[in-house]
Formats: structure tokens, C-alpha cells, sequence
């Protein structure tokens, strides 16, 4: 198990949902880093660095895919890409059912797609499990 602490970076265009997700991680007593990006290009500058600190590792990924100027699996792509950041843990946190796009999205390797439905509950839920699975799972 890893003692490291995890940092959250949280893609998505909605502050709704953001400061919904950050609740939740409150609610749930998960002290975590969070770091926040609106739009797929902001997150690949905190992730690389450009202009700023670049994104403390480890880190995990919650994507939204309906974004602007850089969709979700446009990011997807991209990051996949980088030979530095490739590896990363992604779980994809959108309010998309569409099937074409889940498929899209596994097949970039997510460990998993959540859809946005109930947000308070569902929210801590989705803290309460990314805490277990970072205190079980081992990140590079």
C-alpha cells in the first residue's frame, strides 16, 4: 500500500460539479489534494508544467468529456500520447450516457466511467471509493 498522498485533478467546465465533488471529498473526511482544470488544455499545462508547477505526483484524473475547446477524449488522446504522462489514472465523471462515447472512453484505458446522476450521493460515493482505491492500489 501506498503512503504517498494522492493529488485529485478534476476536469470539467461545471463549477457546480466541482465544488459538488470537493463536498463530497469533505463529507467523506478525504484530505486530498485537489487541483482543478477547466477544459482539457488547461489540464495538459498543470500536468506538464507550463506556467506553472507542474501537477505533483501521483495523481489521478477526474474527466468530464463535454468540455470546450478540448473535449474529454480529445485530452484522452492526448495525454495517451505523452510519453510522460501516458500512464496516468483516469476516471471519466460526465453526465454522457452515450454509449459510443463510454466505449471511446475505455478504450483510452479510463479505470472507469461514472455518470453524474445524483449528485450528492453518488458524489460520496465516488470519493468514498477513489479513497479505498488509492490507499490499495499502487500508482507510478
Amino acid at each position: 500500500m501506498s503512503d504517498r498522498l494522492v493529488n485529485i485533478l478534476i476536469v470539467d467546465d461545471d463549477e457546480v460539479d466541482v465544488l459538488a465533488v470537493r463536498r463530497a471529498f469533505t463529507k467523506m473526511k478525504i484530505a486530498n489534494p485537489i487541483h482543478v482544470a477547466p477544459d482539457g488544455l488547461e489540464a495538459l499545462r498543470k500536468l506538464r508544467g507550463e506556467g506553472c508547477e507542474p501537477m505533483p505526483r501521483p495523481y489521478l484524473i477526474m474527466l468530464d468529456l463535454n468540455m470546450p475547446r478540448m473535449s474529454g477524449i480529445e485530452f484522452l488522446d492526448a495525454l495517451r500520447a505523452d510519453p510522460e504522462h501516458g500512464h496516468a489514472v483516469v476516471f471519466v465523471l460526465t453526465s454522457s450516457r452515450d454509449e459510443y462515447q463510454k466505449i471511446q472512453a475505455y478504450d483510452h484505458h479510463v479505470a472507469g466511467y461514472v455518470v453524474k446522476s445524483h449528485m450528492s450521493d453518488d458524489f460520496c460515493k465516488l470519493a468514498s471509493m477513489l479513497g479505498m482505491y488509492w490507499q490499495l492500489v499502487e500508482l507510478p
